[in-house]
């Protein structure tokens, strides 16, 4: 039961990690979703 409350306890810490990355970098994964996506309709 202690292993479980500490794997949960690590995974939502690294789920939060994630997601604050995810925000700092939103802009950037904006501009490559626009260039792929340029790509991929220009042809």
């Amino acid at each position: 039961m202690e292993l479980f409350l500490l794997l949960k306890i690590i995974f939502i810490i690294g789920v939060v990690i994630a997601l604050y990355a995810i925000a700092r970098n939103l802009d950037i994964i904006k501009i490559i979703l626009v260039y792929w996506k340029d790509l991929i309709f220009k042809k």
